[in-house]
């Protein structure tokens, strides 16, 4: 392989090379990011944006156990 490499002009070796990258992230991207199930599976914004910025709910302290 090495020497196949070596024998190509190096522009044919370079789009090569950058062929075989857009494959492998385009695979990567149909595996990691698929486009969901369900088409009609929306949210409205507003909602999405409600749960995503709103503050946490403080949980209330555990007391601590008395030792006798």
């Amino acid at each position: 392989m090495r020497a196949l490499l070596h024998r190509l002009p190096f522009a044919l070796a370079i789009t090569l090379v950058l062929v075989l990258k857009a494959v492998i992230l385009f695979m990567l991207y149909k595996a990691f990011f698929s486009t969901p199930q369900v088409k009609k599976m929306r949210m409205p914004t507003a909602q999405v944006e409600q749960h995503l910025l709103a503050t946490p709910r403080p949980t209330p302290p555990v007391p601590a156990k008395a030792t006798p």
